[in-house]
């Protein structure tokens, strides 16, 4: 493979500020709380560029040694990264089948940041630190629970980039020859902020913290704002992705490591109030879209609360009335599904900006 493999502390880094992803600064199945010490704390406006470590290749199911799960499919030792060989290797706090999957990197302190204050993650800069990724279909989860995987089976797609690191090929069959081709479009699956108290929370399901909201449209460009439940804000990012459909139907999309560079800007809660109005729950900009999210474990109800999330945001934004404001929604805004397979479903909608130029 000619891409360059990106291991800790090696190659380009967009910001100064760099947070390798090291047995210290990583959480693996749990999210930060307000009890947790920050690794790095900074002040707003600053860029950090963050080491990710996929769970893919990591876990106890496929065998929890990296570099023989990636050697399977023909990737050189050299080629897996060694924070992911040194995280599997370690006995980092973590219970299988208790905890979540995921490895998030942080907390990062944001001084100035109170709570009812919004965080502005915006990802500046998303890179593949491998050439290729995983995507999953366990544990009787994803769309078609007890019909895929068949029997109970574990099975996990090996995906590799193309030379011009722009597509993910995909075999047909397994082993085979002939592959799908697909675009790649990195985010970062996991982008959050502290809950409150002492309790640590599960890693898979999302929520008015952020974590696991799999939007794909969080690419590099896309801010996430997320009403601060703790001073500090106590921020973290992980479960990066080099491409996912909306739904994620199989359990994962295609899951591999990024170096991933986000800005942290805090909006006081009078000024958040006044360009968002009340925010429940995370709310995405893109260069095109406002896009207010819906989340519950019933996809009617995360469907409805997108709409009201929706309603509230076209009022407090642009002086819409209630009633106009619906019959734009129902006119000119894709509800999309972000995911149904981790516990707490997601909705999002797509605003268009230019409408409201």
């Amino acid at each position: 493979m000619s891409h360059e493999i990106l291991h800790r502390g090696l190659g380009p880094m967009t910001s100064p500020t760099y947070l390798p992803a090291e047995l210290d600064t990583v959480l693996w199945g749990r999210l930060p709380c307000a009890t947790d010490a920050p690794v790095l704390t900074i002040d707003p406006g600053t860029e950090v560029t963050f080491d990710t470590i996929s769970h893919e290749g990591i876990l106890e199911d496929q065998g929890r040694d990296p570099r023989a799960f990636f050697g399977a499919h023909g990737v050189d030792g050299d080629h897996v990264l060694d924070d992911a060989v040194e995280l599997a290797a370690s006995d980092h706090p973590r219970t299988w089948g208790v905890d979540g999957p995921h490895v998030v990197t942080g907390p990062v302190r944001v001084s100035g940041a109170r709570r009812g204050d919004l965080l502005a993650m915006t990802l500046v800069d998303a890179t593949p630190r491998v050439p290729y990724g995983v995507i999953s279909n366990r544990h009787g989860k994803g769309a078609l629970p007890g019909e895929m995987p068949a029997d109970g089976e574990t099975f996990s797609a090996f995906a590799a980039v193309d030379d011009a690191g722009t597509h993910g090929l995909l075999p047909l069959v397994p082993g085979g020859d002939r592959h799908a081709r697909f675009p790649l479009a990195p985010f970062l699956g996991i982008m959050g902020v502290a809950v409150d108290g002492d309790a640590r929370p599960h890693s898979v399901p999302p929520g008015a913290h952020g974590g696991n909201i799999d939007i794909k449209l969080l690419t590099a460009g896309s801010t996430l704002y997320l009403p601060v439940q703790v001073d500090g804000a106590l921020a973290y990012v992980g479960d990066p992705h080099f491409a996912q459909g909306d739904g994620e139907v199989a359990l994962t999309a295609m899951e591999a490591s990024l170096r991933a560079t986000v800005r942290f800007d805090v909006i006081a809660h009078e000024d958040a109030v006044e360009q968002f109005g009340e925010l429940a729950g995370p709310l995405a900009r893109t260069s095109e879209y406002l896009v207010p999210t819906g989340m519950d474990e019933d996809l009617d109800v995360a469907m409805a609360s997108c709409v009201r999330a929706a309603l509230a945001l076209l009022e407090a934004r642009y002086g819409m009335d209630r009633r106009m404001a619906y019959a734009y929604l129902s006119a000119a805004t894709d509800f999309d599904i972000s995911q149904v397979v981790d516990m707490v479903k997601g909705v999002h909608a797509r605003i268009r900006l230019a409408d409201f130029a």
